[in-house]
Formats: structure tokens, sequence, C-alpha cells
């Protein structure tokens, strides 16, 4: 992958066996493509990975082969992808962290090609600073009503005081985030994350559903406020999905969602002319943006 003009592709001293190795194969991205394309993004990405419990989906013979979710070390783990105990279960099983894009790269090499952080960093394990709302159609649903979604879960965090920010999920959806001062509590995230969801049911039950149920999300949106407990997670920005067309979960601004662009339109093979195009990043004052929950 050729480097932009506006990003400097960062580097890694973790060893790639075999960086010709195909991860995606209808799409031709390989090992060695996956870690230039995380090289290119790293300096926007590193906030939402670094210092975060992270749940892996591993598919060591690419996104056709088996696959395994993990949040625990395997066997041979790269020494750049650390263990840290969980301060509510310090005698259970280590969870996994990494710190600087060696890190990444050892992901890459183990071939996670899904990164799913937590809300929170190690720095405040249990007070999130974020809010995730994940907007999951049905097969049947048009792409403006997700974008009409997306626009009133904004509406809601406004209201609260919260500003917002929306990322493709490389899937079928898209995500609603809004950043917080990391000083609620996970219940009283999830809370309020749940009464949004709830909300909007009550509001549209015509159009929203609140719960997960497979057997009624014909002609439905889910609205995922599951990703907001404690040991929840979410794809992160910028990660890859281990899907056809090698698609990666793009941040995006407010202004950019329209139905040009679809949830799995960016991929590992046109992120480089995207940050090429769009110099200035729509997460840039993401943290910045950061208010306290209300209840």
């Amino acid at each position: 992958m050729a480097k932009t003009p506006t990003q400097d592709l960062a580097k890694t001293s973790v060893q790639l066996t075999h960086p010709e190795r195909i991860y995606w194969p209808d799409d031709g991205v390989s090992k060695q493509d996956l870690v230039d394309y995380y090289a290119l993004v790293w300096p926007r990405m590193a906030p939402f990975v670094v210092d975060r419990p992270l749940a892996l989906l591993r598919c060591p013979d690419g996104i056709k082969g088996p696959r395994f979710f993990q949040k625990h070390a395997w066997k041979g783990i790269n020494p750049h992808i650390e263990e840290i105990a969980d301060p509510q279960d310090k005698d259970g099983e280590k969870l996994l962290r990494i710190r600087d894009f060696d890190g990444l790269a050892a992901l890459v090499q183990s071939a996670a090609l899904e990164i799913h952080p937590w809300g929170t960093t190690t720095a405040h394990w249990e007070k999130p600073d974020m809010i995730i709302m994940d907007l999951d159609p049905g097969d049947d649903i048009a792409w403006s009503a997700v974008i009409a979604g997306a626009q009133e879960i904004k509406a809601r965090f406004a209201e609260m005081g919260l500003a917002s920010f929306v990322k493709t999920s490389g899937g079928k959806g898209l995500h609603v985030v809004a950043p917080l001062k990391p000083k609620a509590t996970w219940p009283d995230v999830k809370a309020v994350a749940e009464a949004i969801a709830h909300g909007m049911s009550a509001d549209s039950p015509e159009k929203y559903l609140s719960v997960a149920a497979k057997a009624k999300r014909t002609g439905h949106i889910f609205i995922d406020y599951l990703r907001n407990g404690r040991g929840n997670t979410a794809v992160a920005p910028y990660s890859t999905r281990a899907r056809p067309g090698a698609a990666v979960s793009m941040p995006l601004a407010w202004e950019e969602l329209t139905e040009k662009i679809g949830p799995a339109s960016f991929t590992v093979k046109n992120a480089a002319s995207r940050l090429d195009d769009r110099s200035a990043d729509p997460w840039a004052e993401f943290f910045e943006a950061a208010n306290p929950l209300k209840a």
C-alpha cells in the first residue's frame, strides 16, 4: 500500500512471518497489506485501542477458515500483546491490551482481523469514556432509514448535553458514539443507553426495536445498547471486519452521512485515497468534546 502525502507510515519491530499470507482471498488482501493499512490509520486509531481491554476475532487461515473470538491469551502470544489482570477478577484469566503500534502489528501477525475494545481504558476501568449505540438494520431496511435513526440518536444525545460522532460499522449499519468524561459507572452508562433505545422503540415501534429478537428484525432497525456493559465491546474505529470485501469501520463527519456512503463503503484497499482526499480527521476532537453523563 502506497504512502499518502498526508501520512507517515508507522514503524514496527514486529517480525511478520509469511507476510504474503492472504487473509481476504476474494479481495487479495494479505497480512502485509493489513499492516500497511493500520500503519496509515494508526495516528487516528491509536486513542481508541491503546490501553483498552480488547476482544479479538482471530482467523488464522483468513476469513474463509476457522475463527475464534478471544479475550484471553493463547499459546505463543506475541510479547507486544500485554496480559493484564481485571481488577474485579484478579485471580481469573488475564485480559489483553496493546500499548503501541508494535502491539497492533502483533495483532495482525496473530491474525486478529477484528479488534473490539472496551469503552474505557485501563486507567479508569470502572468509568466508561464513551456510549456506543449500534444501529443494526433488518435486511429489508433502506439505508436512508438507518441514517435517519443515527440522526435521531444524535438529537437525543444533544438533549442530554452530549456530543456525538458517527462511523460505519463495516457490516450492515452505523455506530453513533458519544464521548464521556470518565465519571459515571458502567451501570449508569448502560442505563442511559438502554433508555435511549427503549425510547426510540416506544416512540416509533414501526421503525425500531430495542430487544434482540431475530424473529421481529424484519422491517425494523435494532438499536443495540448492549455494547455499554462492563466487559462488552464494539468494533474499533478503523478496525477491519472479517467479512468479504475487507471493509473497515470508518469514522465519518456528520455531513458525509448520505446515501452515497454505505456501511461497508470503506475498505483496506480504498482507505488510503480517503485519507489523502480528506486530510481532516472527523473524529479528531472526540475526547475534547467529552462531557459528564447526566442521570
